[in-house]
């Protein structure tokens, strides 16, 4: 089995398993871990920015590197809206928060 078609095996296989992982997931806990994967996007931000680097003008890995970027990108900014609409849910009218002074 060559490379690329392992490759394809383990996006599958990892594409299956967090498609059955995240269905289990009560409607409760939705939003706590769409904060935990704003973390692991972020890493993948990071992996984006050391490939883009790295790529020596070579036009395939900047292509891939510029769409992993603005895909992890999104993945975060979209994930601090919806924390940060669901922490407003928490939020006392007038402004002040439980416990702040």
């Amino acid at each position: 089995m060559s490379g690329f078609s392992q490759a394809l095996w383990v996006l599958l296989l990892g594409s299956l398993l967090g498609l059955e992982l995240i269905g289990k997931v009560p409607p409760t806990l939705h939003t706590p871990l769409m904060s935990g994967a704003n973390a692991i996007s972020g890493i993948t931000v990071l992996a984006s920015l050391t490939l883009l680097a790295r790529a020596d003008g070579n036009p395939a890995l900047l292509l891939l590197g510029a769409l992993s970027l603005g895909f992890a990108l999104f993945n975060v900014v979209g994930g601090f809206l919806v924390t940060d609409r669901m922490l407003a849910m928490f939020r006392r009218p007038g402004g002040r928060t439980p416990g702040g002074r």
